[in-house]
């Protein structure tokens, strides 16, 4: 092979856990490998980026990737860090969902080569649906025993919880048995031998491995990543809003890229070598550098440029840069008119607005009513009178005095007009 998977692994600090022998067995030929995705919302998100690296630096060494989407197993519930059972979906919005996170994979994954190790993906509920309840407990339940099943963590744990009143379902208790036949299916019908995903899924992975010793007397691996944490205890991939999704959508291009670029200095050295493919040298020219000159924050920007390339396009990326410095430009208004109306919300999300019909421009809109009698954005006529005479007010980023008067050549992007009092208190006015 090109490159030594597991050595890779280990330098960008993403393997937490593997089976004894993986490493010789990964030597000897291409293998296939998988990992499972959860199918429950038509998007990925950046949680779900360090298994999805996994499998992309596993292609990269030579070897085929597989990515599984579970459509079975998102009908049940997996109880694996969770503390409730989670809504379940239908075919055709399982189906749905997979195809959207397909084309998210394919960012990272190439499924149209002719080579061997192309990268594939399958779903579980292929194979699951025609598998009865009945044949199910006989060829797979038997196999595996109870007191195995209750010694997992992801099982003791919810069991134990306090906060989990109604306990666990069968359901949810026998969510590894499916998984585990999944690795089991795979190994037969792909010669699958590696089954990779979260620290979290370790139980569940190697009762994969039990099956395929059990039943196929045969050998199958585990390799785990850990889960990614933040440096201030905070959770990592959330937002205000929530989830920091991969569709544009959900998340745009500009809040993507303004989540990486406001990591700490301790999270993006950890984060460029686990979310980009960047080499180690040029990683530890680029942190070097960084450290000499924190201030310009050269690791933030990179690690920033790299991910939101990658997950959206170059243009979106060169979209969400332009936008993160449009508020100290020293040609606001030309660099703010090149930004479309989505992302110009995005920068000024927050921020409190009035509307006001386009017609008040049509002879000019005068200081004192634009700052007080048509927004309220100062509380009196006085208090605009005041704030002009100081020369703290301007008209986008430009200062303007008391005789100024807004008209449509001060539209931006045909619609806004932006208003400041000193640097902190910024109002938008948005004509209709």
């Amino acid at each position: 092979m090109s490159q030594n998977f597991v050595e890779e692994l280990k330098w960008r600090g993403m393997l937490h856990d593997s089976m004894p022998g993986v490493e010789e067995h990964l030597s000897e030929a291409m293998r296939s490998a998988y990992v499972g995705f959860d199918p429950t919302a038509d998007s990925l998100h950046i949680g779900n980026l360090v298994p999805i690296m996994l499998l992309a630096h596993y292609q990269r060494c030579g070897h085929q990737p597989l990515a599984l989407v579970g459509g079975a197993t998102g009908m049940i519930g997996d109880p694996s860090g969770k503390s409730s059972e989670r809504n379940l979906l239908d075919e055709a919005t399982l189906r749905h969902n997979q195809e959207a996170i397909k084309a998210q994979l394919s960012h990272f994954l190439d499924f149209e080569s002719d080579t061997p190790n192309a990268a594939k993906l399958v779903n579980n509920y292929d194979w699951m649906r025609e598998f009865s309840f009945l044949e199910f407990i006989r060829d797979v339940g038997k196999h595996i025993t109870v007191n195995y099943m209750m010694a997992k963590d992801s099982v003791k744990n919810r069991i134990s919880a306090e906060s989990t009143n109604d306990g666990m379902s069968f359901t949810e208790f026998t969510y590894q048995l499916v998984q585990g036949y999944d690795f089991l299916h795979l190994y037969k019908a792909n010669n699958c031998t590696i089954q990779m995903g979260g620290s979290d899924q370790w139980g569940n992975i190697t009762t994969g491995t039990e099956l395929i010793r059990r039943i196929g007397n045969e050998k199958g691996f585990a390799i785990t990543c850990p889960l990614i944490t933040k440096s201030d205890g905070s959770k990592f991939g959330k937002s205000e809003g929530g989830n920091v999704w991969l569709d544009a959508k959900r998340t745009s291009p500009y809040k993507f890229y303004q989540y990486w670029l406001n990591s700490s200095d301790e999270d993006a050295e950890k984060y460029i070598k686990i979310f980009t493919f960047l080499g180690q040298e040029e990683i530890e020219t680029i942190v070097k550098s960084h450290k000499e000159a924190p201030h310009q924050r050269g690791l933030q920007k990179r690690l920033a440029q790299e991910i939101t390339t990658m997950v959206h396009s170059i243009a979106d990326f060169e979209n969400a840069e332009r936008a993160s410095n449009v508020l100290f430009s020293k040609t606001f208004k030309a660099d703010i008119a090149t930004i479309d109306e989505e992302t110009f919300l995005d920068v000024f999300e927050g921020v409190p607005q009035a509307e006001l019909p386009k017609s008040d421009l049509d002879s000019g809109l005068d200081m004192i009513a634009a700052l007080s009698a048509k927004t309220e954005f100062l509380n009196s006529n006085g208090e605009a009178r005041r704030a002009l005479k100081e020369n703290s007010v301007s008209v986008n980023k430009e200062k303007v005095k008391e005789d100024y008067t807004i008209s449509s050549d001060d539209l931006i992007n045909g619609t806004y007009v932006i208003l400041n009092k000193g640097k902190r208190n910024t109002y938008i006015i948005k004509f209709v």
